[in-house]
């Protein structure tokens, strides 16, 4: 609808109303007929939910006034709710029921005393401000309640455009907001998503014959011809586009706002903000994540996914205008990507419950086509099944997070998380979605810059994600040929591990009846069977030495340490005398000057401790380090008191594998990727007089991939009484 026809719909009614009322009284002082639009258009629609009220000052004697109104009104046909109230009963009818309040805040003048309707808006704007405090976490459990009720506009098999969360009741919810000023959402954008609702409202009203504002299935077709769109395709997009985009200022705006709630009220508040770093170029401001003076978006292409990244594991916002300022000036990444961008995607997608609202703002500020643009297949894709919650791109998401909290279920986290995000990437076009998706999984791996048997595996999990959920439940679990088709299709057990894990997050994200405990049994009986035909374990990554030159200036009381520049990166080799809890020592001295490790190697050659640390900062002076060991060793600096365990979601996994050495014990450990982790691992370990002869520390996207080999200060291998207990010591200390 066009915005003369809107207005031509709104003088419509008003002159309807007006009439009504100047037929019967002049512009009597002290009173006023009002309009007040049903969210937001006040127009003459078929099935309009136009308000009209008579309000009058207390005392005034509106006789046959109100009747005289009415009348004319009722038999022009109209639909049009009506009322008559004094000025402090709509007061304390506001005052009693915020959907009152907020319905009063766009209240339109049609006849009568102006001054009247004046002061009606004014008193209403100055109560809804006045109370918004109080009245603000009652409308968010209202709506919170709302949406699990009905569900997500976008979503929705059957959307309800009123109702649904991103529908007109959140839109005028959101205007309700920004009248607090207390907070700000874009203006621009969210009024034009409402009046393209409300013309999406009109039209299915239209087709219903009646005040219906659900869209049923047959009624596409028909949408699409009277929104003037191509197909029922088309009008879907649209809709659930709408939506989206409400639903998405709309938790934008609640987070700001229970950014307000929770700060107190002090006159000493700073007027500028305050940043908090985050990482290179990244900081966070008032509860959002923004640029700070060192971001140079220009030459750093990694610094989108690096504030993404930030965003989403804080579970904070990135704010819009930052996203939409990166995706406007940062450099494109090159192919392959670096490392780092790797790394850090993985952990974007293993963020959890943080990355939903991340992701939808990269969605919203168009950033997903300058690093995925595959991502527009899915995009806004209704499923074939009833079955699922959510259209594919939302599943997607849905089944990365997931996926997030079964990483330490698998060898390569970052293999699942990859495969999670482009299991469904073949569907929208006409050949099996699995046999589609493998060659774009492939492209997609390989621009991302990971090694070929990383694209291969993760190009095999998209091409058989469905393997086991479809075999598990129409095939004999007792028949060997079902646990063979599985065995030798997926080939080793680590790609099973991770077969496993995709088909539990692609089912949980889908919805509660595709992870029944029934379904459940017979994926999980099955991958059991087929890892047991296949050789068990999962080969630990080798451990490599190198014979470095010890200075010859290096005495038991000194130690080297050297730094090299790597791409994107640098290489930190450490030498000193050997001894129980140097290990330690030296992660502390990187944990606290918050040099991110990426790897390390660290072995014995002869009575010296030697270790190699591949680390991601290019600025590294290894005079500084020096210092920092210093004072660790001289007992000036207490790791213990910095490095405590964090809140992790998952708890870290500490295992031993008496199969994988016969001269030393080896320790396997999985557990969030924060400065200190190898600290407390090898402190812990220290305390109990166990020394650590060699190790292999790596990052895997969010996780903390390390392997200890372990032997007693007299040398051999831990007793099994003693490996218990190292295990024991590293889990308390992680946890």
């Amino acid at each position: 609808m066009t915005a003369d026809e809107r207005a031509a719909r709104t003088r419509a009614a008003d002159d309807l109303c007006s009439s009504a009322y100047t037929d019967c009284s002049g512009p009597d002082t002290g009173v006023a007929l009002v309009a007040v639009g049903g969210y937001g258009r006040a127009e003459l629609a078929p099935h309009s939910d136009l308000d009209v009220v008579l309000v009058h000052d207390e005392g005034v004697d509106l006789g046959e006034l109100a009747t005289k109104i009415w009348y004319p009104l009722w038999d022009s046909g109209s639909q049009l709710d009506h009322s008559v109230r004094s000025l402090p009963e709509m007061v304390a009818a506001a005052d009693a029921d915020h959907r009152v309040a907020s319905g009063l805040l766009d209240v339109r003048h049609v006849a009568g005393d102006p001054n009247l309707t004046l002061r009606l808006r004014t008193t209403m704007l100055a109560q809804w401000r006045k109370g918004a405090r109080e009245r603000l976490p009652e409308i968010r459990t209202a709506s919170l309640n709302r949406h699990r009720l009905i569900g997500e506009l976008a979503h929705l098999s059957v959307p309800d455009v009123k109702e649904a969360e991103g529908g007109l009741r959140d839109a005028t919810t959101l205007r309700g907001i920004v009248a607090t000023w207390l907070v700000d959402v874009p203006h621009t954008e969210l009024e034009q998503s409402r009046q393209a609702l409300l013309d999406v409202r009109d039209v299915v009203q239209g087709l219903a014959g009646r005040a219906s504002d659900r869209i049923s299935p047959e009624m596409w077709a028909d949408l699409a011809v009277g929104l003037g769109l191509a197909d029922d395709r088309a009008a879907q997009v649209h809709v659930r586009e709408i939506g989206r985009r409400i639903t998405h200022l709309s938790r934008l705006a609640w987070r700001r706002v229970d950014g307000v709630l929770s700060r107190p009220l002090s006159p000493k508040t700073p007027r500028r903000p305050v940043l908090e770093p985050l990482a290179h170029g990244v900081a966070l401001s008032a509860g959002e994540v923004v640029l700070d003076r060192r971001a140079d978006p220009a030459h750093d292409p990694v610094l989108l996914l690096r504030a993404a990244t930030a965003a989403a594991e804080h579970n904070v916002v990135l704010a819009p205008a930052t996203a939409a300022r990166l995706v406007r000036e940062c450099a494109p990444l090159p192919e392959p990507w670096p490392e780092e961008a790797r790394h850090l995607l993985v952990r974007l997608l293993a963020s959890g419950r943080g990355l939903l609202e991340v992701w939808e703002t990269l969605e919203e500020t168009e950033a997903l086509t300058g690093f995925l643009p595959e991502w527009e297949r899915v995009r806004l894709l209704p499923h074939a099944s009833v079955i699922h919650r959510f259209t594919v791109d939302r599943h997607v998401v849905e089944t990365c997070i997931e996926a997030s909290e079964l990483i330490r279920t698998v060898a390569r986290p970052d293999v699942l998380m990859v495969a999670a995000l482009l299991h469904d990437i073949g569907k929208g076009g006409l050949t099996e979605h699995s046999v589609a998706g493998e060659p774009i999984a492939r492209v997609v791996a390989t621009r991302m810059g990971f090694e070929q048997d990383s694209i291969d595996l993760i190009a095999h999990l998209v091409r058989w994600h469905l393997l086991l959920a479809t075999t598990a439940t129409t095939r004999d679990p007792d028949d060997p040929a079902t646990v063979d088709l599985v065995a030798s299709t997926m080939g080793t057990p680590e790609a099973l591990s991770l077969l496993s894990a995709l088909t539990e997050a692609d089912a949980k994200a889908t919805a509660p009846k595709a992870w029944s405990s029934w379904r459940a049994g017979l994926i999980v009986d099955l991958s059991r069977r087929a890892r047991a035909a296949l050789d068990t374990g999962v080969a630990l990554p080798p451990i490599t030495t190198d014979e470095l030159t010890v200075p010859e200036d290096l005495n038991p009381a000194s130690v080297s340490i050297s730094v090299e520049p790597v791409p994107d990166g640098s290489r930190i080799t450490t030498i000193a005398l050997d001894r129980v809890g140097l290990l330690a020592d030296f992660a502390a001295m990187l944990a606290l000057q918050r040099v991110p490790v990426r790897a390390a190697r660290v072995w014995a050659q002869g009575e010296y401790g030697v270790s190699v640390w591949e680390v991601g900062s290019e600025s590294v002076d290894p005079a500084i380090l020096r210092t920092k060991y210093d004072a660790i060793v001289g007992g000036r600096a207490d790791p213990l008191t910095r490095f405590a365990p964090g809140a992790d979601a998952l708890a870290p996994t500490v295992v031993v594998r008496p199969e994988a050495s016969e001269q030393a014990t080896v320790l396997e450990v999985r557990a969030a990727d924060r400065p200190g982790v190898v600290y407390l691992v090898c402190s812990a370990l220290a305390r109990l007089d166990v020394a650590v002869r060699s190790a292999h520390l790596d990052t895997l996207g969010p996780q903390a991939v390390d392997v200890f080999y372990l032997q007693e200060a007299s040398a051999g291998a831990l007793s099994e009484t003693r490996a218990a207990e190292a295990a024991h010591a590293v889990r308390a200390a992680l946890s």
